[in-house]
């Protein structure tokens, strides 16, 4: 609903600089709310004025905005035009903000934001994410959950954005590390344990051959025989990878449900094993494949054309390498999907991998590797359970559903659920996702299972509990909610504050997609939720006069529809009771 404010304020700016209206647009933000003093709603930066030349720098600037602000007269809309620092601010009547908030919020519903003037000149865009992609006949891994529920968030709000969003979990499913599990398996593989607990088993299987391997040069050379009849397309042992592979994907699918987490394709390296040896040709034809004395081959990626700098993309043996693949998919995603960017989400450790990819491919000719984008993420540290160090991510999403039910089985205002464990499985992954959202995704954090269920906060659990107890008033008067209302019924300065803050719901989005950092949508929600408590305790609708009653309920209508658009962007599913 910022929009309407929005177009308003430059219209009038428009009137007074004859300028177009869309100059000002992007320039008008939303002023966050201050709980100490009353605030203006909207500001104009002068710095904008000056970099779009309505202003000249050579000009007193501040004397310049002053002239300006006398030229903006207040109206039924603007009720104040006031001098800032560097800026101009604007102050919306606040019967016409909450008149003009709320109605908005009753129409749009889930689309509340998603309409604004900020993304009027958004192009809709074909989006292939990457993400997730663990290596199969392993278990998942903590660390995969990162790239899972950052691949997922970017999707979301793609989506929700308009894109055409292609989801796809790359799985590692190629390579040496199949070399040496097939060695491995025929050396110290049980078909008994595989029945019992298939992946643990692979992964059993999988670290005893590695430390045999430290010791026995023939297990290396066994692995390596392995790994060529892989690409070779011998039946055997591609019947033996084959089966890895289901049983992998068929555990990784449990995971992901529990997550809320889902894909249109598990595609993996041995998708384009075939197509490795036609980029090999390609880079060969175009002068780009050089073999070292070593017998590998190599691209030149160094600005002198000097070797100082290049990637190796194929053994001496002559097998593929995990680049030489991932060159193989980006190129065929491209002509499959005619995607418009792709991105990858994986850890900072590959973005010298990346980087090497898009260089390559941009070297090939292909222009549209600058639409390429990996987003990287730092490290968890210290993620552990009672038993000691979490390693499979099935373990801590265990955890978290026990420690959360034991919490809400302690707390006196847990409502009859019908499947507590089921509620308390989506609070404890919504707290997992907070604490991993709330800086910024390239920075490492230290995990505490103690911060991360806190009931009170800047936690997962306390934006559950805000949203339960706003859906438990809903309940509670769902014949109080009257879509037609009066709005000097509800000019506290609380309900204002919700208000204004909601004003900035477009911006946070808007923000978001630009950086694909889920940080500002966290604490913005967070705000919200702070907000939301703070409304509650002052604004009672048990009790009230009728048009009072109704009036409140509308706005935490509006707050409780606002605050699951933005969880369910985050991947997170709101509960309704708990």
């Amino acid at each position: 609903m910022a929009c309407f404010f929005r177009r308003h304020i430059a219209s009038k700016l428009s009137e007074a600089l004859r300028q177009p209206e869309e100059t000002f647009i992007p320039s008008l933000s939303a002023i966050p709310v201050s709980k100490k003093h009353q605030s203006s709603d909207f500001r104009l930066s002068v710095t904008s004025l000056l970099q779009n030349g309505i202003l000249s720098s050579a000009d007193d600037s501040q004397t310049k905005t002053e002239a300006l602000v006398q030229r903006l007269k207040p109206d039924n809309v603007v009720e104040e035009v006031l001098v800032g620092r560097r800026a101009i601010n604007f102050k919306i009547n606040r019967s016409v903000l909450v008149q003009k908030m709320l109605e908005k919020l009753h129409e749009e519903g889930h689309l509340f934001g998603v309409k604004s003037e900020l993304f009027s000149s958004l192009q809709r865009r074909k989006t292939l994410v990457e993400f997730s992609s663990p290596n199969i006949a392993k278990k998942f891994h903590a660390g995969h959950l990162r790239s899972t529920i950052i691949g997922n968030f970017i999707a979301n709000l793609k989506e929700t954005l308009g894109h055409e969003v292609i989801r796809m979990n790359y799985l590692g499913d190629w390579g040496m590390q199949f070399g040496l599990l097939g060695a491995g398996f025929q050396n110290f593989g049980s078909e008994e344990k595989l029945k019992v607990n298939p992946l643990q088993h692979l992964f059993d299987v999988y670290v005893r051959v590695n430390k045999e391997a430290e010791s026995d040069q023939n297990i290396w050379l066994t692995a390596r025989e392995f790994f060529r009849s892989l690409e070779q397309g011998e039946e055997q042992a591609l019947s033996l990878w084959q089966r890895f592979r289901d049983i992998t994907i068929e555990e990784y699918q449990q995971v992901y449900e529990r997550l809320g987490v889902h894909f249109d394709e598990y595609s993996g390296e041995s998708f384009h094993r075939s197509q490795t040896k036609e980029v090999l040709q390609q880079l060969k034809d175009q002068g780009l494949l050089q073999t070292t004395e070593k017998g590998t081959g190599v691209v030149d990626l160094s600005s002198a054309k000097d070797m100082s700098y290049y990637s190796t993309v194929v053994r001496s043996d002559g097998t593929s390498l995990y680049i030489t693949r991932d060159l193989a998919a980006a190129i065929d995603r491209k002509e499959k999907y005619a995607f418009d960017e792709m991105i990858y989400v994986t850890d900072k450790g590959q973005s010298g991998h990346f980087q090497q990819i898009f260089q390559i491919l941009q070297a090939m000719g292909y222009e549209w590797a600058q639409s390429c984008l990996h987003v990287p993420f730092g490290r968890v540290q210290g993620m552990k359970t009672r038993l000691g160090e979490v390693v499979f991510l099935e373990d801590v999403l265990d955890e978290s559903r026990v420690r959360m039910l034991r919490n809400m089985t302690a707390s006196r205002t847990t409502k009859d659920l019908e499947d507590p464990e089921d509620t308390a499985q989506k609070v404890g992954i919504s707290a997992l996702i907070i604490q991993d959202f709330m800086g910024p995704l390239m920075s490492d954090y230290k995990f505490s299972w103690d911060q991360v269920l806190q009931a009170q906060g800047d936690t997962g659990v306390f934006l559950q509990y805000t949203h339960a107890r706003l859906c438990s008033l809903m309940r509670m008067n769902e014949n109080g909610l009257e879509a037609t209302f009066d709005p000097q019924l509800l000019q506290e300065q609380c309900s204002i504050h919700i208000l204004q803050h909601l004003l900035r719901y477009d911006e946070v989005l808007h923000k978001s997609l630009q950086d694909l950092q889920p940080k500002y949508l966290v604490n913005f929600l967070l705000t919200l939720c702070h907000l939301a408590a703070t409304a509650h305790r002052t604004l009672p609708v048990k009790g009230s006069p009728t048009g009072q009653a109704e009036a409140r309920l509308q706005l935490f209508k509006g707050t409780c529809t606002v605050l699951a658009n933005g969880m369910k962007i985050l991947g997170i599913t709101p509960v309704e009771k708990m």
